[in-house]
């Protein structure tokens, strides 16, 4: 998703430009998320085959999904996240996946198919590529400096409880300026279902922004990266992806920033950029093969090591460089990932009603 931080560019990428001349059954198009893959994983797959791969890249979700809803999108292989690829689902764009085409299917990591099943039920349309969460990206000296050294930065407490968030304004607090994230979050946090369509039980969610609101300096879903990797904020609510993006720059800058990525004790929401057929694929055999490919844990490992994030791929984790899966941002623990939710796709009438609270709650009012 874009809360990956991916650079945004529209472009061609690995491989000529498929005109529609080579109708054969060698030829496969692909639409992916921009830098989201290997620099040779197109070229070994093609050389593997004989297959001539268009792989075309987008930079949003509503990019992709206008190509989709359209129709005759013209690719065979897509990625939406999961929460796009639920209403996706509901409008009729994807095949069904026959699990007979993909033997690799047995490398993916069951806790993260179960989580992604929340948006496509039995996992019958898709499967996860690179995935991440919602956690709390941190400075740890300047929270430590305003909370002292037992502050419960490994937990929700650590913003949730308005004496922590208010010592903490200080130094700046941000959250990502999302409702279908953000109070699916403070629901989790006070023991609720984090898809309830209770009324009173958002009310609630929102209730417990609306204490820790004048402690808040901002709500986006971008800012934070440069604000972490710079001082400007200690303590971001955000994706796993940015924050350790945000490291990467304090870093690369060779700052005496420091950043830390936690993902509370109590849970914290997961994303999925999912690999599906879309309905009116013209080379199904193909995708099929590819998608197998993607599941060999040699390819997928590959293509982590690459671009730095989490894939789903249990049999691929030893093959991962160290640095990225010892790091539990990126590789949680099963005991950690056994704590982790699905974005909940919520009704239209229940996305208003969070969009509501969530428009009091930026206010203040």
């Amino acid at each position: 998703m874009k809360m990956f931080g991916r650079t945004l560019l529209t472009l061609s990428l690995l491989g000529a430009i498929a005109t529609g001349a080579q109708a054969n059954d060698k030829v496969l198009r692909v639409y992916n998320w921009s830098d989201y893959i290997a620099p040779d994983t197109v070229k070994k797959f093609e050389d593997e085959t004989g297959i001539s791969v268009t792989y075309d890249v987008f930079d949003s979700n509503e990019t992709l999904e206008a190509r989709l809803l359209a129709g005759k999108s013209g690719y065979d292989i897509v990625v939406p996240s999961n929460s796009f690829l639920a209403k996706q689902i509901k409008a009729g764009v994807y095949q069904e996946l026959d699990k007979s085409k993909l033997p690799n299917w047995k490398n993916l990591n069951p806790v993260l198919l179960k989580n992604a099943s929340a948006s496509d039920p039995d996992n019958a349309h898709a499967f996860p590529y690179m995935w991440g969460s919602i956690g709390i990206g941190f400075n740890p000296d300047k929270v430590r400096q305003v909370l002292g050294s037992n502050a419960p930065t490994n937990s929700w407490d650590l913003l949730f409880k308005p004496e922590n968030a208010e010592k903490l304004k200080a130094c700046g607090i941000s959250f990502l300026d999302s409702p279908t994230e953000m109070l699916p979050a403070a629901l989790h946090y006070l023991g609720y279902p984090v898809n309830s369509q209770d009324k009173a039980q958002i009310a609630e969610a929102e209730a417990l922004f609306m204490k820790i609101r004048p402690s808040v300096a901002y709500f986006h879903s971008s800012k934070y990266i440069s604000d972490l990797a710079n001082g400007n904020i200690c303590v971001a609510v955000g994706y796993s992806g940015d924050v350790l993006q945000a490291k990467a720059r304090a870093q690369e800058a060779g700052d005496t920033v420091k950043i830390d990525y936690s993902i509370p004790k109590e849970g914290a929401g997961s994303f999925y950029d999912m690999v599906a057929i879309p309905r009116d694929a013209a080379n199904v055999e193909n995708a099929y093969l590819f998608m197998n490919f993607l599941m060999r844990p040699d390819i997928i490992a590959e293509i982590t090591n690459n671009i730095g994030y989490s894939n789903a791929n249990a049999a691929a984790t030893p093959l991962v460089d160290e640095a990225i899966r010892d790091d539990p941002g990126s590789y949680p623990s099963q005991v950690v990932m056994a704590t982790l939710y699905a974005i909940p796709d919520m009704p239209i009438g229940v996305q208003r009603v969070m969009t509501r609270g969530w428009t009091r709650v930026k206010l203040g009012q």
